[in-house]
């Protein structure tokens, strides 16, 4: 599922740290990794305007810029068997136009949790998450954070009960079985208070007494019928952005999917993140990866 995996590069320490969750990615699906940075000509000062010719200034910080990208991150993703793309123009533009002409499966990039957590609508990553095609791998904690083993294999899934769930849930089955990761799924039900119940065969009796869990209980169900997906279902009942960040928590997880809305495979449209998506995405303390 996951070939071409695509990783933007800013020279950043943010990107430093993520390289390691590239690397899992790679490793776990034996994917190829290309690393992408998209160089801004416009950043020129005016004094360097002053006394040299644009495209003299262009040509040097193009320059400068391939320099950078050819020996970052040498030792961990070799330019022999990595290869590097340099683009011009806005960063996220690029980056979703390159992914969907490369035709990369996946795009991995820190969120530069400061920026992206207070002026979150007009970050790069924020725009890439809404433009993009291909599925988004993201984490605001690369820099603090260390991926689990490789051996370490436990995802859960956001999962609504929306016209889109089946594609979602059929996505990280999919994955999930390609991997042989252990996939649990995580339904969150709006309330005052967040707790946790089980939404299998083993529903207790708070659950039974709940109209509301037992109706979202069948439907999962007959959701993981039709996908063909045995992966426990868990129901986070609370402020749903809370309800889903604390299940990840709880998880013990290496990785929370979620979907995007009106995903371009499908209908033509990039897939669009909610308010609410956004939120989990900057909140979750473990990587994202939106589908």
């Amino acid at each position: 599922m996951i070939e071409k995996i695509l990783f933007p590069v800013d020279f950043s320490a943010s990107c430093s740290a993520m390289s390691a969750f590239v690397k899992r990615a790679a490793a776990m699906f034996g994917s190829e990794v290309t690393l992408l940075h998209v160089c801004d000509l416009s950043s020129c000062n005016g004094f360097e305007l002053y006394v040299r010719p644009l495209q003299e200034i262009e040509r040097e910080h193009r320059s400068i810029a391939q320099r950078k990208l050819d020996s970052f991150l040498e030792s961990e993703f070799p330019p022999a068997e990595c290869p590097r793309i340099l683009r011009e123009g806005e960063a996220a533009a690029e980056i979703a136009e390159v992914a969907r002409t490369g035709e990369f499966d996946l795009i991995v990039m820190p969120t530069h949790a400061g920026r992206f957590r207070y002026m979150l609508l007009g970050s790069t990553t924020a725009k890439v998450l809404n433009d993009a095609e291909c599925p988004v791998m993201t984490t605001s904690h690369a820099e603090t954070i260390t991926p689990r083993p490789l051996g370490h294999r436990e995802w859960i899934c956001a999962i609504g009960l929306s016209a889109d769930s089946e594609r979602v849930l059929r996505y990280a089955s999919r994955a999930a079985a390609q991997v042989g990761a252990k996939l649990s799924l995580v339904h969150a039900i709006p309330g005052p208070a967040a707790s946790l119940q089980r939404g299998d065969e083993e529903q207790d009796e708070e659950l039974i007494d709940s109209a509301e869990k037992r109706d979202a209980c069948r439907r999962l169900n007959e959701l993981r019928k039709s996908v063909g997906c045995e992966a426990a279902v868990r129901i986070a009942v609370g402020p749903v952005k809370e309800a889903l960040v604390d299940a990840a928590r709880r998880s013990g997880a290496d990785a929370l999917i979620i979907g995007r809305i009106g995903r371009a495979h499908r209908s033509g449209v990039p897939g669009r993140l909610r308010g609410l998506t956004y939120a989990v995405v900057r909140d979750s303390p473990i990587p994202v990866l939106s589908v």
